[in-house]
């Protein structure tokens, strides 16, 4: 399952968009990545009529999460506290999650 999911196109946002795109909200970037991941899914795969089976929640949550985490730190200078604050978590949630993503 892994490799199925390592070989399919990878959920892309533009990291810096022009000037005419940066007042679009997040959602706007993440409603084109998907998008454009499910052109690719179907065109290279002829997958049109049966999606592939696979944990997209996870995977777009996983994508989405890890650079959030990244972010947050690097914002509040390594700061776990005021990192949970600013993403609505408890510390002891973001505790989890960084060590989940290899970020502790």
């Amino acid at each position: 399952m892994q490799n199925a999911i390592d070989q399919l196109p990878v959920l892309s946002i533009q990291a810096s968009p022009s000037t005419d795109t940066a007042q679009q909200p997040l959602k706007t970037y993440v409603k084109r990545a998907l998008e454009n991941y499910f052109s690719h899914l179907t065109t290279e795969n002829n997958l049109s009529s049966t999606p592939p089976k696979l944990d997209l929640y996870g995977l777009v949550l996983s994508e989405v999460e890890y650079p959030l985490l990244e972010i947050v730190l690097q914002q509040t200078r390594g700061n776990q506290t005021r990192a949970a604050k600013l993403l609505g978590i408890s510390r002891g949630t973001l505790r989890k999650k960084l060590k989940q993503y290899d970020l502790a």
